[in-house]
């Protein structure tokens, strides 16, 4: 019978439970009983619960705001960026610093390449 879910509500709760999942992982996967490994997995998804609850980053609201979003999870320099968009440093430079819309060209490449919704993308357009 599987545990049920802790809720955690408040900052100590959630502190005491990852003393709890920082004692099973010490122990090591290969040596945790059935019951311990499915408690671990049941603390782990309340804490991420509560993180995401109390620790989530809205979403950028801006164009330029969700193509840097998008170069920091890449890991990309803006002249890669540009390079991966198909356009020219400069023109990155200036869309970025709102000295130049957009074009669909870029929009569409902004989508296919980054992933970008489509339907935040024709706010854009």
């Amino acid at each position: 019978m599987p545990s049920r879910k802790p809720k955690i509500e408040t900052e100590k709760e959630y502190n005491a439970l990852m003393k709890k999942i920082d004692a099973l992982m010490k122990k090591g996967e290969i040596n945790l009983t059935d019951k311990e490994a499915e408690e671990l997995r049941t603390f782990a998804l309340a804490a991420q619960a509560y993180e995401k609850n109390m620790y989530s980053i809205p979403a950028p609201k801006t164009l330029e705001g969700l193509i840097e979003l998008k170069m920091y999870e890449q890991k990309l320099k803006q002249k890669e960026l540009a390079k991966l968009l198909g356009v020219t440093e400069p023109k990155l430079s200036q869309i970025l610093s709102r000295k130049r819309r957009p074009d669909v060209d870029f929009l569409k490449a902004a989508h296919d390449r980054l992933g970008i919704d489509g339907n935040i993308l024709l706010e854009y357009a």
